[in-house]
């Protein structure tokens, strides 16, 4: 079976949907791959490349030019990960290529045109999507259908240590994860780990500003995430994808909603008892940690 992943990853997109979309590529193991993705800034196709996969690079957003592709490649299965292609763009996909098995991956309760929907996050439900989306489609939501990557199904046990984990997202559009820094008092005594990626446009600023602190550690584009994860006493995350794994994880957090597609995962954990806050507040934050750390 030839299996297509359409999604974007960029500095103002964020890198959640590429980053989840490898990990859903890896349960197509036993077929032919390959992503089709815009070389935007910020873009995490060298990602793609090094996990195996083959890209079609696309100029626009247009039907046509997917379908070009779907047909000159035999496709047989399209996923659809992508904010900005909904129900019209899908319909009329479908029409072009009736044998084609279209599966859509998205988190909004949005109204679809497909043949599978999977909604991967552990708050979802399937009641949300009565009315939206055909009668045949096949709907797949919840925590029995999360994307976790391979770091975070290692039963290896670590050790906790005082450690504090940021991870605002891969992006970071918001540039919060400065904003906290800035926040901690002086007398911090944990050590910090971040977690970014390239796709981050104010890295060069972050890594000027803790090119002198001995006790903040910057990652880029690591691997180890899980495993720091598994080590801090506290993590400060979005209510995104990340959400997922560190619950999954049971280590403890503060989300902070960053984007408007994560209220859903902020209502969840609020519900859960997670301490999560609607949007950045400076005062709110200290209180918070100080309930944490103390």
């Amino acid at each position: 079976m030839n299996v297509l992943i359409r999604s974007d990853a960029s500095n103002t997109i964020g890198t959640g949907h590429v980053m989840r979309d490898i990990v859903l590529a890896k349960e197509f193991a036993a077929h032919s791959i390959s992503f089709a993705t815009r070389p935007l800034e910020g873009n995490l196709d060298a990602l793609i490349l090094r996990a195996g996969f083959q890209i079609h690079s696309l100029a626009t957003n247009a039907v046509a030019e997917l379908s070009q592709i779907v047909r000159h490649h035999a496709i047989d299965l399209l996923v659809i990960d992508h904010y900005e292609l909904g129900y019209n763009f899908e319909k009329s996909l479908k029409k072009e290529h009736p044998s084609l098995t279209l599966m859509v991956v998205e988190d909004t309760y949005k109204k679809h045109f497909c043949d599978t929907l999977l909604n991967h996050n552990i708050y979802a439900k399937k009641k949300h999507y009565k009315g939206l989306l055909p009668k045949h489609c096949e709907i797949c939501c919840g925590e029995k259908y999360t994307l976790l990557r391979g770091e975070f199904l290692e039963t290896a046990e670590v050790s906790k240590t005082d450690s504090l984990l940021i991870a605002m997202g891969g992006a970071d559009t918001k540039n919060m994860t400065l904003k906290i820094l800035k926040l901690l008092p002086k007398n911090f005594s944990w050590h910090v780990n971040i977690i970014t990626t390239h796709a981050n446009k104010n890295l060069e600023q972050l890594q000027e500003y803790v090119r002198e602190k001995p006790s903040v550690s910057l990652h880029i584009q690591t691997n180890e995430l899980a495993k720091l994860a598994k080590q801090a006493r506290l993590a400060i995350i979005t209510p995104s994808v990340l959400a997922n794994e560190f619950y999954a994880l049971q280590t403890p957090f503060i989300a902070i909603q960053s984007a408007q597609n994560q209220k859903y995962m902020r209502q969840f954990l609020q519900k859960k008892g997670y301490d999560v806050l609607k949007k950045f507040s400076r005062k709110k934050l200290k209180i918070l940690l100080k309930g944490h750390v103390s």
